[in-house]
């Protein structure tokens, strides 16, 4: 496949966030998140952002299992089918209307899930974007007015990757020393030990590379809007129509 520009993958994402939020539909939340784990799967680069859409998955996972034991415990009363019961906790009379436990319904418990997947969605859809997208590349196409500012958000947008990648390492390191189920405890430190080393070589290069010293940018080689990129782009806009047509 060719090498997209930059903002394709974002501006992919963003128009599909926004289909799913206006339509608050749950089959269109799950089959963006299909769609986006297949693009993912396909055309990602073995690189440590490559590995933030699944990262973002197992964390969407986690969001929507509270979500749901929020509801499902904490909330207002929505009637339906009786699934079971749960003991009602006793509140103070300024919090009437809202109820701990209960009568669980279908109702109740299929629109937790239904909110909690459209979180789950958007986060998903937000790691695809990072998943798929150089934050170096990000850079070069960022003006000479913001260009400082760029390099920062780029430094920060790279923390999540490179811890990613950094756990993963420590866990296998760990396997291999006969560490099968590694406690978080005995990853915690060489995880700060890996963090704490990876600025200190990250400052060195920026000060090796006289940043700070020069107003002036490096001179690259201009990233060119393809025709692919256009395709990409009206593909994610016809579809956010459509979502949107049909949610009506």
């Amino acid at each position: 496949m060719k090498s997209l520009h930059p903002l394709t993958w974002w501006i992919w994402s963003l128009l599909i966030i926004g289909a799913v939020i206006s339509t608050d539909n749950a089959w269109v939340a799950g089959l963006s998140i299909a769609v986006a784990a297949i693009l993912v799967w396909k055309f990602s680069d073995s690189a440590p952002w490559s590995r933030s859409f699944w990262f973002s998955l197992k964390l969407g996972a986690v969001i929507l299992f509270i979500r749901t034991s929020v509801g499902l415990l904490i909330g207002v009363p929505i009637p339906g089918r009786n699934l079971f019961t749960l003991p009602i906790a006793p509140l103070p009379s300024w919090m009437a209307g809202v109820r701990i436990g209960g009568a669980v319904t279908q109702e109740r418990l299929l629109s937790s899930i239904h909110e909690g997947l459209i979180i789950v969605s958007v986060i998903s859809l937000f790691g695809a974007a990072v998943s798929l997208t150089s934050p170096h590349k990000l850079l070069r196409i960022t003006p000479v007015v913001i260009y400082e500012f760029g390099v920062a958000i780029v430094i920060a947008t790279s923390a999540l990757p490179n811890l990613v990648q950094s756990i993963s390492r420590i866990r296998r390191a760990r396997a291999l020393r006969g560490d099968e189920k590694p406690s978080w405890r005995s990853i915690a430190l060489p995880l700060l030990e890996d963090s704490l080393s990876r600025s200190l070589e990250l400052a060195a290069a920026m000060d090796a590379r006289g940043y700070g010293v020069s107003r002036k940018r490096s001179r690259y080689r201009p990233i060119i809007w393809q025709n692919l990129d256009s395709a990409i782009v009206l593909f994610a806009a016809a579809s956010c129509l459509f979502a949107l047509l049909v949610a009506q």
